[in-house]
């Protein structure tokens, strides 16, 4: 197995399918802008109609509440506003609730100031406390505007599934909006805007396949919408300014026609998860495998081992030709603890590794990742016995 590499780092970007690559080289063969009317314009056009009906079936929406965003932060950033329209009359959201495990492009508020950000707490296992969210709530001054709700569908981190409906009922009895990250569970979880799931989803391309470089804000509705942050020649309906990705949006809808076919496969990766987790416990007994006590995504373990730096093992298993992460990809580089598993009670705990897997994961890349930890903890063994 000498040369040979694992990559189990799913959450940070699934690689790029070949349907998905085929659409984008296609896409690239026409010049056309698509806001053009001539027939080339018009089969640009085409392409990114095509795209944005596989999008919205992926989360059973309509295809005409599809906007196509940069990536899914600029889509939290559209979204996470104070300011919204309704026809040609504003609508003021005068106070932005997130969870303390959210991530980032949720956490830093978007357009909110940080005085107008209230973050709610999770239990243990990351689940955001309802009976708190339900208090934030209904404190709420409604006279000042409406609660704007930002919640992770599934954490990016530990892979713990939050009870979306089960919230999306306390926002809707607050009077309030409800906006899900659904970065991490679409694809992994069924997603349905027509059975009421959300106000608004984010979505990101390349966590289902796609290219990077592009995402989506998909709507249950357009009666109301967030005002523009990027303005422009009305492009998206006047939602989002500038000349659409033709080759990316092509792409993404290629990944999201896989991702709704492939959640019927699930239970595959599941197991697949489930050996990395048998691996873990068996050769080190004494990890700790966060989120366990909720339901998680099938393809998600975070765990750490007990006196060594998720860091220090995060390069040990890369040299061993494994690739993984130490939390969050969006944190790399950055020293210190987990926000996720602070949030959950851990405290200044230095962090964790994930491993995040998908259809195409094999029994190959899980006996590298058996062998590289076997090498890992013989280490920390000697360590011990040298101390």
């Amino acid at each position: 197995m000498a040369g040979a590499r694992a990559y189990l780092d799913y959450n940070a970007s699934v690689p790029l399918l070949a349907s998905a690559r085929a659409a984008v080289v296609a896409a690239l063969d026409i010049a056309a802008n698509p806001s053009s009317v001539h027939a080339e314009g018009r089969a640009a056009r085409r392409l990114i109609e095509d795209a944005r009906r596989d999008v919205a079936r992926l989360v059973s929406a309509k295809a005409e509440h599809v906007v196509f965003t940069s990536g899914a932060t600029e889509a939290a950033s559209t979204l996470l506003t104070p300011d919204w329209q309704m026809g040609r009359g504003a609508v003021r959201m005068s106070r932005l609730y997130v969870s303390e495990a959210d991530h980032p492009c949720l956490l830093n508020g978007g357009r909110f100031p940080a005085a107008q950000v209230t973050r709610i707490g999770v239990d243990a296992d990351g689940i955001v406390k309802l009976n708190a969210l339900t208090a934030a709530l209904s404190a709420h001054d409604k006279a000042e505007g409406l609660p704007l709700v930002a919640i992770h569908a599934a954490n990016n981190e530990t892979g713990v599934i939050q009870p979306i409906g089960r919230i999306a009922e306390i926002v809707k009895a607050a009077g309030g909006i409800l906006v899900v990250d659904a970065v991490q569970a679409a694809g992994r979880i069924p997603l349905d805007m027509s059975a009421g799931y959300a106000d608004y989803l984010i979505l990101s391309s390349h966590k289902i396949g796609g290219p990077k470089g592009v995402g989506a804000i998909v709507a249950a509705s357009d009666l109301m919408m967030p005002k523009p942050l990027v303005s422009g020649g009305g492009q998206e309906k006047g939602h989002r300014g500038g000349t659409e990705n033709l080759a990316a949006i092509a792409g993404f809808g290629a990944a999201a026609r896989e991702a709704l076919a492939g959640l019927q496969t699930i239970d595959a990766v599941r197991q697949r998860r489930d050996e990395v987790e048998a691996i873990v416990k068996t050769q080190v007994p004494d990890a700790e495998i966060f989120g366990t006590g909720a339901p998680r995504l099938a393809n998600t373990t975070f765990f750490a081992i007990p006196g060594i730096k998720a860091e220090t093992a995060q390069i040990a298993f890369d040299l061993a030709g494994v690739a993984l992460s130490a939390g969050s990809a969006c944190s790399s580089g950055k020293v210190g603890p987990s926000h996720v598993l602070k949030a959950m009670g851990y405290g200044d705990r230095l962090g964790a590794l994930r491993v995040s897997i998908g259809h195409a994961t094999s029994a190959e890349d899980i006996e590298l990742f058996r062998s590289a930890l076997a090498t890992i903890v013989a280490r920390r063994a000697n360590r011990e016995k040298a101390a």
